[in-house]
């Protein structure tokens, strides 16, 4: 099957890669949202799946359950950088989708390779559908989803800096125990067998450590801007 996805002309497509904590979803959101393009969350569809999974008795530690139910739930993402929504089965789902529970359960679910191959075909069609171009984040946008993307781009930052992130999100979160979260999604992410968590050969690294959000929101969108206009 062909991975490569046609745009108009003045499209850009743009793939932010990078574990949780660098800023993916605040930068990528801002990015679309200035340069009038669609956004797509990957994560999130992800945690649908898991959701839904946890929602129907499913057991996420059986990969031959996760695998046989994996094409079941419908999931549809919403692409408005401004208001980016995702239904599972017609109902709501972004509200119930960052929960502790799923959130401990995606990695085993996202591991299995027939949930991979079922949702990485929904964001090609995501991104083939965005007529005005797209940014996509996720953790394997550049080198398996979208490997022809215009613009790679590959965020990082230091466990400490990413779990103060994670842990001003969350509401009475343990800053150890947030970094050790982290760490221990990073390696599953990273080694897992059908698509890990990689930078991309032909990507821009964009460590996000000692950068304000508003600065690592004017790095990508310059970088974008240079992109296309080199188109």
């Amino acid at each position: 099957m062909s991975t490569t996805v046609e745009t108009a002309s003045s499209a850009v497509i743009v793939a932010i890669d990078g574990p949780s904590g660098t800023g993916k979803s605040s930068t990528s959101k801002a990015v679309a949202a200035a340069l009038g393009l669609s956004y797509l969350d990957t994560g999130a569809q992800y945690r649908a799946i898991t959701w839904w999974m946890l929602n129907n008795g499913i057991d996420v530690n059986n990969p031959f359950e996760i695998a046989t139910a994996a094409a079941k739930p419908v999931i549809v993402s919403g692409t408005d950088p401004a208001g980016p929504t995702i239904t599972v089965d017609g109902e709501d789902a972004s509200g119930p989708i960052r929960t502790q529970e799923v959130t401990s359960k995606v990695s085993a679910v996202s591991a299995v390779p027939e949930v991979r191959t079922i949702i990485t075909e929904l964001q090609r069609a995501i991104a083939a559908g965005a007529v005005g171009g797209i940014v996509v984040e996720g953790r394997d946008i550049g080198t398996t989803v979208l490997p022809d993307a215009d613009l790679k781009i590959f965020l990082t930052a230091s466990p400490e800096a990413r779990a103060a992130r994670r842990s001003g999100e969350v509401k009475g979160s343990d800053l150890a125990a947030t970094r050790e979260a982290l760490i221990k999604r990073d390696a599953a992410d990273s080694g897992r067998k059908t698509s890990p968590l990689a930078k991309a050969d032909d990507a821009v690294e964009v460590d996000t450590t000692e950068l304000t959000l508003q600065q690592v929101i004017e790095c990508v969108v310059t970088l974008v801007e240079e992109k296309r206009a080199a188109a």
